[in-house]
């Protein structure tokens, strides 16, 4: 099963965005709805302002998402499908929070995860801007890398 589909992803990822049923603006400003959706970057033609949609139709967005952000990683970071489940999860979380782009300025993250040492990538995580903006996120992340292991929060 590929990461963007499997459910132990899916959860934890849910769990690190949070839910909301109408639109918001997010911390950057963004309309923003479900979990974590960017409306003014990828518009749904039925959810406005003042909308409000179920948890399984919320749920069906996050999947789509996350389909279309593995899609722009496979293009990206090829390399990044060679990680075992748990590490390609951190990726995409990542990806997920602060688009391909954020990732990819990553270099010497990218670097360590790309030579093994994944104790040194879990260090540049935390030698982050991106740490200091979503704290235990970015904790329960480079735990999850450094130890190939999934984290429960």
């Amino acid at each position: 099963m590929r990461i963007e589909q499997q459910p132990k992803f899916l959860s934890q990822l849910a769990r690190h965005e949070g839910l909301e049923l109408t639109p918001y603006r997010c911390t950057g400003g963004a309309l923003t709805i479900g979990y974590g959706h960017n409306l003014d970057a990828n518009p749904i033609p039925d959810i406005h302002a003042g909308t409000r949609i179920t948890k399984e139709r919320a749920r069906r967005i996050l999947v789509e998402d996350c389909r279309k952000l593995a899609d722009r990683l496979d293009k990206a970071l090829p390399s990044w499908r060679r990680l075992d489940e748990p590490r390609q999860a951190v990726i995409m979380n990542m990806a997920f929070n602060m688009g391909v782009a954020g990732v990819k300025g990553f270099e010497q993250m990218l670097k360590a995860v790309d030579d093994g040492d994944y104790e040194r990538a879990a260090q540049e995580m935390l030698d982050s801007t991106w740490k200091k903006q979503v704290k235990g996120r970015a904790t329960e992340l480079a735990r999850q890398m450094s130890s190939g292991e999934w984290q429960e929060g």
